[in-house]
């Protein structure tokens, strides 16, 4: 065989573009389609994406554009309408359609036996409330019991007490609701850390107990832990100064106080939240 009839090495061909379609940010659809070309050889293709598409026009214009550039669709139209367009398009431009959200929507429908709310952006409003709660828990997390003070005044929420008036599990759930919350121990004797005076009065809280059960909190306390307290840590009287200064500085400062006494959590959340609001508006 001579050189002029060897055989000619493989065409190179451009890589595809793959156009990536949504009614939202188009975020979700990219990320499978990237995971998708991880099983292929690096650079067989290109991502475009095209996010907030809500007209015909659009449509239109994408599947042509697609078509000019040996372009595969990828979509996760949640209208109803513009995702039979985008198929119909595709058809008569014979450009390769897949529909990720279509099929998966149309069999919960029917397991489900509700139709789907077609709204474009909710998956995203879930993940950014979902990101909204981390970031609010971190925050709680780093400010309980006084710690970072430096930061309080950028907290939903500031939350006041002396020891254990159930001002950290409080903080904890009014996180998980999506509060960013501080809370500060209220000690005799001991000046509050000055930074509560930048935080906005609204957004703080006092808490109390009736100093019955708090006396058999603290003694609980005493017992598990076995040392480490002051010697009138659980002493009645002192449990009973102790509220009534911390009640006086309260009125002091015009902190609203709530009484924790026999209240679960969740209704303490509750109580708290709506007096933030009251006194915002």
């Amino acid at each position: 065989m001579d050189e002029n009839s060897a055989p000619l090495p493989p065409r190179q061909q451009k890589p595809y573009n793959i156009f990536v379609v949504s009614d939202a940010t188009g975020l979700t659809a990219e990320r499978v389609v990237s995971a998708a070309l991880a099983q292929f050889e690096p650079e067989i293709a290109s991502i475009l994406r095209f996010s907030h598409v809500s007209t015909a026009e659009e449509v239109h214009n994408i599947v042509q554009q697609a078509a000019h550039q040996r372009g595969i669709i990828v979509h996760t139209l949640v209208i109803t309408e513009l995702r039979e367009m985008l198929l119909n398009e595709g058809r008569h431009f014979r450009v390769d359609t897949i529909d990720l959200m279509g099929p998966l929507l149309a069999r919960l429908s029917s397991r489900l036996r509700v139709s789907p709310r077609s709204q474009p952006g909710l998956f995203q409003q879930i993940d950014q409330e979902y990101h909204r709660r981390l970031e609010a828990m971190n925050f709680t997390v780093k400010h309980d019991d006084g710690q970072n003070t430096q930061s309080i005044a950028d907290a939903d929420i500031v939350i006041v007490g002396v020891s254990r008036t159930c001002k950290t599990p409080l903080s904890i759930y009014l996180s998980y609701r999506g509060w960013r919350v501080a809370n500060v121990p209220i000690i005799s004797n001991i000046k509050p850390p000055r930074q509560l005076a930048q935080v906005k009065d609204h957004r703080i809280v006092a808490l109390t107990m009736h100093p019955d059960l708090l006396l058999t909190v603290r003694k609980t306390r005493v017992r598990r832990m076995g040392h480490g307290f002051l010697r009138d840590y659980a002493d009645y009287e002192s449990i009973l100064h102790e509220i009534e200064s911390a009640k006086r500085f309260y009125a002091k400062q015009g902190w609203p106080i709530i009484d924790v006494t026999h209240k679960s959590i969740e209704e303490l959340s509750t109580e708290v939240i709506a007096l933030v609001r009251r006194r915002q508006q």
